[in-house]
């Protein structure tokens, strides 16, 4: 049996079990749980103000009374939102919209994102310094109190209903994350709307600066706090009421987001962030090409990092490299055209042949493909072959790019800010970027783009229905390869030279075929943002944590297993994953929003 706290109407539905008794982690009674949640976020936050260790050998310096730094801003900005959304919780008015969907769950994600966040930096304090003695009282304080709120979380009542009844912690501590799906929201007038979207987006770049820009430390610390706080906020039903806004305003999202990437090289003041930030557009640029293949055709592509080799090998020998074997020197616009051209050539000749191929088949001739175009490089080197790409070495010393007179390898002053040499390519990469979410909009959305999802959910059918399989596989392996040129033709200048190395299937360094593989994964197949999203995260961890290189594969395997096991369809779904891989999932679904039987069958048969 059900029961509803008495609250507003638009109150989430706290679970109770069939004999009425509330659902939770630890058998607590409600008012005093969220007591200790107010009292131990509260603590937490206090202690930010006060010194953690007492000396600056620690990176931060944290040990200063009255003014947090470093990881102190980390466990403060968490201890702020825990309050935050514990206090809406009671339905104080004026912070009711904090949450629309799940009420507890997104108080106990944020409670265990302060205790880890905190827990790491005294750890880590405690190895960097040589024990727990050089822990001031304020980091205890912190900690104690992150602790008491996690305590309380755990005993406040999960948000959605549990038919099992069971006394597993564990499996109660799965279902206490659990949230139900947001009500249908009041439309708004759509100039707010947009404001709305405006401020998610400078929020997002913030957020991304601030990561970047980050040392090692710090960096793990923000990952904790802005991974719990990421599934906090979509849990609280915020992330699905802006996804909701987003996809009414479409058009008005995507400039949003293109002007608040265009910013981002006005707030590093550092030239190494920005070049962060252009390899970040290279591989998102890349794995959206791949996403065309991958996410909407549904051709497994274990080789595709050889069409961004492709790119950059044409670029590089028709830019004036002083090692190039042809004594030419294109503008820069066509050698990009050149660069997609024999991008586009080679994805026909490639894929002519095996598209007939499905399934492993086709993955395996596909893998086979990116080593004969790591090896071919490899051999011609004048003694195994002809003198063409300097073989092993490669090729140095591609020069900077001038357009309509602007040399993108000397720093530029505009608006008293300084633009470093990482930051012009950064802009000219964005604008590549722009052009290929564009393409993949427009590809997606018409005709062709219907006919590659009826290919990828059933081919023969899609065969059946009249498609030419073979015709439209083509056209999207030869568009894939297209896009991966482009972004080629952009990396050989950013990075100087270019060698066969570069373009491996694994690698602890980005891109490669299995990291673009797994950023299509990781954000979501089909989607625009989701690729993008999984490219700038699978980037920047390794790039951020150095120290872990000799795991870093390790690391990913175990990664890729966790999402395979917890969110099949990626960060970022699209409506037609979300059927597919929880069909039965109806339980976090209001009764005015679940889906009519059959619905999900209808779903897949008719893409």
């Amino acid at each position: 049996m059900t029961t509803k706290t008495p609250s507003t109407p638009d109150a989430p539905q706290l679970a109770t079990t069939h004999t009425g008794a509330p659902i939770s982690t630890l058998p607590l009674p409600e008012p005093l749980a969220r007591l200790l949640v107010l009292i131990g976020s509260a603590t937490a936050l206090i202690g930010t103000f006060l010194a953690w260790t007492w000396t600056d050998d620690f990176p931060g310096d944290l040990t200063v009374t009255g003014y947090p730094g470093g990881l102190q801003l980390i466990t403060l900005t968490g201890a702020a939102l825990t309050l935050l959304f514990t206090l809406a919780a009671y339905r104080i008015r004026g912070l009711n919209w904090l949450l629309p969907g799940g009420t507890n769950s997104p108080t106990l994600l944020l409670t265990l994102g302060v205790l880890g966040s905190t827990g790491y930096t005294m750890g880590a304090i405690s190895d960097h310094l040589g024990g727990i003695v050089n822990l001031e009282p304020g980091a205890w304080v912190s900690g104690i109190g992150a602790l008491i709120a996690t305590i309380g979380a755990l005993g406040l009542p999960s948000d959605t209903p549990d038919t099992d009844n069971t006394t597993n912690p564990w499996h109660r501590l799965r279902h206490s994350l659990k949230a139900p799906a947001p009500p249908r929201a009041k439309p708004l007038p759509d100039a707010v709307e947009i404001l709305i979207i405006a401020a998610a987006f400078g929020i997002g770049l913030y957020v991304l600066a601030y990561g970047i820009e980050a040392y090692t430390e710090l960096f793990i610390g923000f990952l904790i706090t802005a991974g719990f706080g990421a599934t906090a906020l979509h849990r609280a039903g915020l992330i699905p009421r802006l996804n909701t806004l987003t996809t009414k305003h479409r058009n008005v999202t995507l400039t949003a987001a293109i002007i608040a990437a265009a910013l981002f090289p006005f707030t590093q003041s550092d030239a190494s962030y920005a070049l962060i930030g252009v390899n970040i557009l290279i591989f998102a640029t890349v794995a959206l090409g791949l996403n065309v293949v991958v996410g909407l055709a549904g051709l497994l592509d274990l080789g595709y990092v050889a069409f961004l080799g492709v790119g950059a090998y044409t670029a590089a020998l028709v830019s004036g490299s002083p090692a190039s074997t042809f004594d030419v020197h294109f503008p820069f616009w066509a050698a990009v055209l050149t660069g997609a051209a024999v991008s586009l050539a080679f994805g026909v000749i490639i894929g002519a042949p095996t598209l007939r191929l499905r399934g492993d088949y086709l993955a395996i001739v596909t893998l086979g493909f990116g080593e004969i175009f790591r090896i071919t490089m490899n051999n011609l080197n004048g003694s195994a072959g002809p003198d063409l790409t300097n073989g092993a070495q490669g090729i140095p010393n591609i020069p900077d790019l001038k357009i309509l007179g602007w040399d993108l390898g000397t720093e530029h002053d505009i608006l008293g800010f300084t633009l470093s040499r990482p930051a012009n390519y950064y802009l000219l990469m964005l604008f590549f970027t722009a052009v290929v979410v564009l393409v993949f909009r427009r590809s997606g959305e018409s005709r062709i783009g219907r006919a590659w999802v009826a290919i990828r959910e059933d081919e023969t059918a899609a065969t059946a229905m009249g498609i030419n399989g073979f015709r439209v596989k083509l056209i999207a392996f030869a568009l894939g390869a297209t896009l991966a040129g482009f972004a080629g033709t952009v990396q050989a200048h950013v990075s100087y030279s270019i060698t066969p190395e570069q373009y491996l299937f694994a690698n602890t360094v980005p891109p490669n075929s299995a990291f673009l593989l797994a950023a299509v994964i990781l954000g979501g197949m089909g989607t625009i943002s989701g690729p993008l999203i999984g490219a700038a995260l699978l980037y920047l961890i390794p790039a951020k944590l150095q120290f872990l290189e000799d795991y870093q594969l390790l690391l990913f395997g175990l990664a890729l297993i966790l999402l395979m096991r917890f969110r099949p369809e990626g960060l970022v779904a699209n409506k037609r994953a979300q059927l597919e891989y929880h069909e039965t999932d109806q339980l976090d679904v209001p009764d005015q929003q679940k889906l009519p039987e059959g619905t999900v069958g209808v779903s897949k048969a008719g893409a």
